[in-house]
């Protein structure tokens, strides 16, 4: 992390851990790389329970070097300098809330399968700015310890839908249709992803990381890397017809495991 990103996060940090009612505040891994990559973005989640300040409010104390300031919901977005910043409000109760369901409450799974685990990844990797007291290493340690019910009914969540979207990308094949085919070689191969994080008991990551996170899983269909580098390959070689074979073997390979 940039020396003057590190500073920007200590301040925000200072800032939140004088409101009573935040618990924790921790740094996303979009502020790990240079500030020059177009991804890069200082975004914190913050976690509370009871009643923070409203949004003038905070936009007020957060500096007078806050610029382009806008509020949508339970986000703060704004620029220091040239440098995006976001926060992001998040209940204690909601957490918990979908936490119980992972653990207990499986027939109300939909509520996370719909969402995804992305939520539960930033939960769980990022990096603790501040913690007024243990409730992040509880959190942490129940994410860890979620049960073979809920990755499979999260496995079989992602699975369908993968093969959804294959049935799609055939029936678009079939028309000529490029621009459906297109929708669905995304959805597809986005679902793909997602059952191999589940039946490796991952989290999702952003979309930016699936390709490098999803190849370094322990658990994968034996010729996966090359039917993976193969669908995502932009050149003339691959067809629709090319990219729908590619989709058969690599959904035969992940149903198998």
């Amino acid at each position: 992390m940039k020396y003057k990103t590190k500073l920007l996060a200590d301040r925000f940090a200072g800032t939140l851990s004088q409101w009573t009612a935040v618990e924790c505040v921790s740094l996303n891994e979009a502020a790990f790389p240079d500030t020059l990559d177009p991804y890069f973005a200082l975004i914190l989640d913050v976690f509370y329970s009871g009643f923070i300040p409203d949004a003038a409010e905070r936009f007020r104390l957060y500096g007078s070097d806050v610029a382009a300031f806008e509020n949508s919901g339970s986000k703060d977005r704004f620029l220091i300098g040239d440098i995006p910043v976001r926060l992001e409000y998040k209940p204690l109760e909601k957490i918990e809330g979908l936490l119980s369901i992972a653990e207990t409450k499986c027939e109300h799974i939909w509520l996370i399968k719909d969402a995804g685990t992305y939520g539960f990844y930033r939960l769980a990797g990022g990096k603790v700015l501040f913690s007024r007291n243990s409730w992040i290493d509880q959190i942490r340690k129940k994410l860890e310890n979620l049960g073979d019910v809920f990755w499979r009914e999260m496995r079989y969540a992602t699975q369908s839908k993968m093969e959804h979207y294959l049935s799609d990308l055939g029936a678009a094949v079939f028309q000529g249709d490029g621009f459906n085919s297109l929708i669905s070689s995304a959805g597809f191969i986005k679902h793909a992803c997602l059952t191999l994080f589940c039946i490796n008991r991952r989290f999702e990551p952003s979309h930016r990381a699936y390709f490098n996170q999803t190849l370094e899983l322990p658990v994968l269909p034996e010729s996966f890397r090359a039917e993976f580098e193969t669908f995502v390959r932009d050149d003339s070689e691959t067809t629709m017809e090319r990219r729908y074979s590619v989709a058969q073997l690599i959904a035969r390979g992940i149903v198998a495991l």
